[in-house]
């Protein structure tokens, strides 16, 4: 609908007709200008998350995305934050908009998977940003932040165990109004806070994420301020109908044809079996299928993905085939239909468990949509990076104070070997954009000791171009906790690409602590498992290597091989 406009008082002494706008035109310079306006403003916000955040994992790690959307609910600009946060989050932009009068002011709360979420921790705040202009039909933008708080209840410390049901993974909260009119809702934050071990850990996250809502509808009122209402929305459209052009002519590029991949995930945390996912991707000139069709069903663990999480993968590979200028909106799914059969690993429904489905089937879709493309662009595609995210949460009583505590972190692997050079070690690919966790903020804030943080050499993959290296992380447990652990490719090495061999799978193991004369008892832990840990234990992960790419001579691989031992 387009905005309206009141007539000037002259003319309505006048009594005249008030001449129409001029149509306006893209300028290109001004789409430029737009498009980083409204980037900064995302960007911004994150800025703000994050020195205002209480916990290490979103003011350390970072594990948190902010974004800019349109009156209709259409994405607009994204920081650059987490992919698997910010394709997924116009489901709940979308979710929170059908279910609640928002107005100046409010601020919608939510973080149901089944209503556009991710899982449980990932906690979604969403604000309208008004229209200036008298009787406006809604507003000009949203503004939302997704931020994963170390724990919002269930059977585990930092909500992140095994699990059959989603009732087990902690509150699940459907949209509801956090804030009204500029004021926080006490009775819903309380009933938040009574079901978490760290209530005031997470208050602290929840009025972070508030204070980076107002600043976005600052800028954005601003903005509105500067260049008025018209001109904004205008080239709004304009960004959106740039970026579906864009992706359109990059599928064009790709030769007609269908790319069939499978790739698997080790288990689910209950049985031995493997999780397929299968997916054709099938180009027809400006148009993309991608079809699941031949994924396993939804399974009894937690690595069931819901589709906004699906969505979300497929949005972050297709952008991939772009540089870092494209604008990310909405636009660039329109030439793009994903189809994932209901009620499969990839479209789960309720109430079907879903805590590792955000963090490790997302990797592997992303790996399997890559292993198929790689068949159309083999030019241009990695080998598979470490395909998991290393989840490792635990919790406990303090020794001192005896409050609860729950750290949740994700640990590094390597990247996948490019087609014209090396994989990089020790980082967080695809889905996931966080850090570490620094030892320093590390054992201020818990009772843990870090024995070992160090590249796992020779882990990457050996070929033209080798992977990445993984990393070994040795945590000591100051006092007695229980955690788990959700990871993946410990069965299943990632693979290389054009002849390069696969990196190494992961491993993990819990060194228990002696007994009188009795030497520590080494337990090695599957990919999934939760683990009661004394005090003194020491937990070890070592994280995948990425694949290699193409196949290396016998001197050059030497060469490589022994400039990894020298480091």
């Amino acid at each position: 609908m387009a905005p309206r406009f009141s007539r000037s008082e002259a003319e309505r002494r006048a009594g005249g007709t008030p001449a129409l706008p001029k149509p306006m035109r893209v300028d290109a310079a001004e789409l430029e200008i737009f498009k980083n306006l409204f980037h900064s403003v995302a960007d911004e916000m994150g800025a703000a998350l994050r020195r205002s955040a209480f916990s290490p994992n979103i003011k350390e790690r970072r594990d948190y995305s902010c974004a800019v959307f349109d009156g209709r609910a259409r994405v607009v600009a994204m920081g650059d934050h987490m992919p698997v946060h910010l394709g997924s989050m116009p489901m709940s932009v979308a979710a929170a908009i059908d279910a609640l009068e928002l107005g100046p002011g409010d601020i919608a709360m939510l973080n149901d998977p089944y209503a556009g979420g991710t899982h449980l921790p990932d906690i979604t705040l969403v604000m309208p940003v008004s229209n200036p202009e008298p009787r406006a039909p809604r507003p000009v933008f949203y503004v939302a932040n997704r931020a994963h708080h170390s724990d919002v209840g269930g059977a585990q410390p930092a909500s992140m165990g095994l699990s059959e049901e989603i009732y087990q993974e902690g509150l699940r909260i459907p949209p509801v109004t956090l804030t009204q009119g500029g004021q926080i809702q006490r009775d819903v934050l309380a009933l938040l806070l009574a079901n978490v071990r760290t209530p005031r850990e997470r208050e602290g996250d929840l009025t972070a994420q508030v204070a980076a809502c107002r600043l976005g509808e600052r800028r954005l009122h601003e903005l509105l301020e500067k260049y008025g209402v018209r001109k904004t929305v205008f080239y709004l459209d304009a960004l959106e109908r740039y970026s579906a052009r864009l992706m359109r002519e990059a599928l064009r590029r790709i030769p007609d044809g269908d790319y069939a991949a499978e790739d698997f995930l080790d288990d689910d945390g209950f049985s031995a079996r493997p999780v397929r996912l299968r997916v054709t991707v099938r180009i027809r000139g400006e148009r993309a299928t991608v079809d699941f069709t031949g994924t396993s069903p939804a399974c009894r663990g937690s690595v069931n993905a819901v589709l906004a999480i699906t969505t979300s993968a497929v949005f972050y590979v297709f952008r991939c085939l772009f540089g870092e200028d494209v604008p990310a909106s909405a636009g660039l799914m329109a030439p793009i239909e994903v189809r994932a059969p209901e009620g499969s690993v990839v479209n789960a429904r309720p109430p079907a468990a879903v805590a590792a489905g955000n963090v490790e089937t997302s990797q592997r879709i992303v790996d399997v949509l890559l292993r198929a493309l790689a068949q159309a662009l083999p030019e241009r595609i990695p080998a598979a990076s470490s395909g998991t995210m290393n989840n490792l949460s635990f919790g406990g009583a303090g020794p001192r104070s005896g409050e609860p505590f729950a750290y949740y972190e994700t640990i590094a692997g390597g990247m996948g070997a490019r087609p014209t050079a090396d994989g990089l070690s020790g980082v967080h690919t695809h889905m996931t954009n966080s850090l570490n966790t620094p030892i320093e903020a590390f054992e201020s804030a818990y009772p843990v000791r870090v024995r070992r943080y160090s590249l796992r050499r020779g882990s990457g993959g050996a070929g033209k171009f080798r992977g990445g290296e993984g990393i070994v992380r040795e945590i000591e447990f100051l006092a007695d906790v229980r955690g788990s652990i959700i990871s993946d490719r410990r069965r299943f090495p990632p693979w290389g690409l054009a002849g390069g061999k696969p990196g190494r799978p992961g491993k993990n193991q819990l060194l228990l602590p002696s007994a009188g004369r009795r030497p520590k008892r080494v337990l090695a832990l599957p990919s999934k498992a939760m683990f009661d840990a004394p005090r003194g234990s020491i937990l070890r992960i070592e994280t995948p290597g990425g694949g290699g790419w193409g196949r290396a001579s016998q001197k050059s691989e030497t060469r490589k091989q022994k400039k990894t031992i020298t480091q």
